[in-house]
């Protein structure tokens, strides 16, 4: 017993004597400085972009697959996409767009969507050290990881009438790994209306029926199968009606601002406001006809006074490129640019800046509709100038954060949103059966 209080009281008059210790030379040690802290400079544009993962939802470039025998490991001249300018880009990865012509493939649309899959396929079976079939969004970052990253190549089927009115050619295209589908193009189909042939009603306004019910159960059927619904190119009661039947945020994958460029198939300020409470994201198209009122009123005008050369220019752009009707085309082309000038990127930029402003940041992102358009607003002549639009929106302020959410993570979010829902409905014990409210169609 003695032992133990001598030690407890030895161990108390050394606790003591370091308290005492440490009062001293606290007193008498001035206290340590902090480390200088070094500046840093702010990254740069171009350091932003190569270390962002750029996604870009719509390159028509399967047309030149499938029409022109067009191999993206070769200079692709004009064209907008290849292997060498998607790598000066940065580009992680590009969503591949099925277009099947609806009067040229009138009766076979999905012999003609099967077809131009399989080209994207071949592609990436070829060039696998470039190209790599991605069909989640793990993919896309997985094929940007390593010492040699790679275009992650994805799929989007543009326009609901490639399934023909058959919702089970819808999953064999998901099998064949389309993780996007526009419910129309610019003809409407089975699943809805269409902004690009509305017709006018008894009332004078456009008559906009919006969604059928088998596109409803087209969206529902995408959102179990984890395939993203695309708004671009519908009316406008085609998209509430979409965002009212998804469980899952949406996508707009090449619209731009009707508030800036008035054009049917751009997105209004409300569209926009509703698209970001639905979670989903706006992807801006580059197309001059989409970003500038001004070009839009000079080509009416061009048309107008030269209604067979154009005529002559859109059959050719449609039709597989020979060397002659290339050369034709060429010429055709020269003749409208020499009369039209291309807006400045200033003018895309303003799209991206008002759809920022109105959707909010984390909805936004980029739907350059590469090889599926005539013209482009100057300096972006293909995806490997898409480094421009980086260092134009960091001058008008926006941060490093915020300029890999427009780039590509914004895309992603949504992607894996819609991937978590797709698991959710089909391991659900207890499916949702509550009745939909019907919505009055317009008259």
């Amino acid at each position: 017993m003695r032992t133990k209080i001598a030690n407890a009281s030895l161990a108390l008059l050394l606790a003591s004597f370091a308290m005492a210790s440490a009062t001293v030379f606290s007193q008498a040690a001035p206290a340590p400085k902090s480390p200088k802290k070094h500046w840093q400079p702010a990254l740069t544009a171009d350091a932003v972009h190569n270390s962002a993962i750029v996604i870009d939802t719509h390159a028509d470039t399967p047309g030149r697959f499938v029409d022109d025998a067009f191999d993206p490991s070769t200079d692709a001249g004009k064209g907008h996409w290849d292997f060498a300018k998607a790598r000066k880009g940065n580009l992680g990865a590009e969503f591949f767009s099925i277009w099947v012509d609806p009067t040229i493939y009138k009766d076979h649309y999905t012999r003609r969507a099967l077809d131009m899959i399989d080209s994207v396929h071949e592609a990436a079976r070829k060039n696998p050290r470039d190209l790599v079939m991605a069909y989640s969004a793990h993919d896309i970052l997985a094929a940007r990881t390593g010492p040699h990253p790679r275009v992650a190549a994805l799929i989007g089927v543009e326009g609901g009438h490639a399934i023909e009115g058959d919702i089970r050619v819808l999953r064999d295209f998901y099998r064949l790994g389309a993780r996007y589908m526009t419910l129309t193009w610019s003809n409407s189909n089975e699943l809805g209306q269409s902004s690009g042939d509305l017709k006018p009603g008894d009332n004078g306004r456009p008559k906009d029926p919006g969604l059928t019910d088998f596109g409803r159960d087209v969206v529902r059927e995408m959102n179990r199968l984890g395939m993203m619904v695309d708004i671009s190119h519908v009316s406008d009661r085609s998209f509430y009606h979409a965002l009212v039947v998804s469980r899952a945020p949406v996508i707009a994958s090449h619209s731009s601002s009707r508030a800036i460029t008035n054009h049917p198939r751009n997105m209004t300020d409300d569209m926009l406001v509703a698209l970001a409470r639905n979670g989903g994201v706006a992807q801006v198209n580059f197309n001059c006809g989409f970003i500038s009122n001004d070009y839009l009123a000079q080509s009416k005008a061009f048309e107008d006074a030269h209604p067979a050369e154009m005529k002559r220019a859109q059959q050719l752009w449609l039709a597989p490129k020979t060397p002659e009707t290339r050369a034709e085309l060429d010429r055709l082309q020269a003749m409208a640019d020499a009369a039209i000038p291309r807006p400045p990127l200033s003018a895309l930029i303003d799209h991206f800046d008002h759809m920022i402003k109105i959707a909010g940041i984390d909805h936004v992102g980029i739907g350059s509709d590469f090889d599926g358009v005539q013209c482009l607003p100057l300096g972006i002549d293909g995806v490997q100038d898409l480094p421009k639009i980086t260092a134009e929106l960091t001058k008008r302020g926006y941060s490093a954060t915020d300029l890999k959410k427009v780039l590509g993570g914004n895309l992603l979010r949504v992607f894996t949103e819609v991937e978590r829902v797709s698991h959710q409905i089909q391991n659900e014990q207890n499916p949702d059966k509550r009745p939909e409210v019907e919505i009055p169609h317009s008259k």
